[in-house]
C-alpha cells in the first residue's frame, strides 16, 4: 500500500481501499475533521476517485476531475430525471408519464390501460418500489403513497439484461432470469443470472445508452420486447453478484483499470 507521503492517486470512498496505486482518505462529513495532510492531498489532486456526493460537485467547480462523472451522481436514483434524460437524447425506453398531484392522477388511466408499470420515482433499487397495477384498487394503493407518480407501459418482457460500463467500456453483461411468474427479473428478487448468448443489441444499447447520458460507472438494463429493446433505467449503485457468477471480481476490475489509466 502506498504511504501518506507517496505521490498517487487519490480516492475518498472505500471502492479502492485495496489498490496499490491509490491511496484513499476516507470520507468526512466536516472538512475539519480531515488531519492536515489528508487535506492537502486533497486540494493538491488533480483527479479524486470516488469522491461521494457530498463533494463531487464542490471538486468539480474547484477544476478537479472525478470518477466517476459529475452525472453519475446526479442522476443517481432519480428515475424522472434519467427517464427524461433518455427521452431527450432519443434513446428506446418504454412510453412512461409522470404525474404530479390529485388532479393529474385523473390522466392515469385514460393514458395508459391496465396492466401497466408504476414505480417509486426516487431512492428505490433491487426491484423495490416496482409495482404491476392491475386494476383500479391497486392503482388507488400506490397513489396513497407515491408522489409524484412514475406511471410507466406495460411490456412483454423477453429478456432482461444488465450491461455494466466503466469508463467507455463494457465491464460485464449478464441475462436475468425471472422466478416463474414475476415480472421482476432483479436478481435480489430472486432472479438468475445467465451468461450465454448476450445479444449484441443489448451490449451496443447498454453502452450507448452510458456514453451518451455521461455515465462512466453505471449498471445499465436493458430489455428485449417484441424483438425490439428498450432502456429502462440506469443503476449506479449495482450488485455485484452477477460478477461473482462468472467468476470475476468487481473490485479487482477496477482497481486495474485505474491502475492503468483506463478510468
Amino acid at each position: 500500500m502506498v504511504s501518506e507521503t507517496e505521490s498517487c492517486k487519490i480516492a475518498l470512498g472505500s471502492q479502492l481501499v485495496r489498490c496499490p496505486a491509490v491511496l484513499t482518505l476516507g470520507v468526512y462529513p466536516n472538512l475539519a475533521d480531515y488531519p492536515q495532510w489528508k487535506l492537502e492531498k486533497i486540494l493538491q489532486a488533480s483527479k479524486i476517485y470516488f469522491p461521494t456526493s457530498m463533494y463531487a460537485e464542490m471538486f468539480l467547480i474547484m477544476g478537479k476531475k472525478i470518477f466517476p462523472s459529475i452525472h453519475t451522481y446526479r442522476f443517481l436514483g432519480d428515475k424522472i430525471k434519467q427517464t427524461l434524460l433518455f427521452q431527450l437524447l432519443g434513446l428506446p425506453t418504454p412510453r412512461t408519464r409522470f404525474y404530479f398531484g390529485p388532479r393529474q392522477h385523473k390522466s392515469i388511466t385514460s393514458d395508459f390501460p391496465f396492466p401497466f408499470i408504476a414505480k417509486k420515482a426516487r431512492l428505490s433499487s433491487m426491484g423495490r418500489g416496482v409495482w404491476l397495477i392491475r386494476d383500479q384498487q391497486e392503482l388507488e394503493a400506490y397513489l396513497s403513497s407515491n408522489q409524484p407518480a412514475y406511471i410507466q407501459e406495460f411490456l412483454p418482457v423477453e429478456k432482461d439484461f444488465r450491461v455494466v460500463v466503466a469508463g467507455r467500456q463494457i465491464i460485464h453483461a449478464y441475462q436475468r432470469i425471472p422466478v416463474q411468474g414475476s415480472f421482476k427479473a432483479n436478481i435480489s428478487q430472486g432472479g438468475t443470472v445467465c451468461l450465454d448468448n448476450i445479444p449484441a443489441e443489448a451490449l451496443s444499447l447498454g453502452l450507448k445508452g452510458a456514453v451518451m447520458c455521461g455515465f462512466d460507472l453505471v449498471g445499465m438494463d436493458v430489455c428485449q420486447s417484441n424483438n425490439k429493446f428498450y432502456l429502462l433505467e440506469a443503476n449506479m449503485k449495482f450488485g455485484t453478484k452477477g460478477f461473482n457468477s462468472a467468476g470475476l471480481q468487481y473490485k479487482s476490475i477496477l482497481e486495474n483499470m485505474v491502475t492503468e489509466d483506463r478510468i
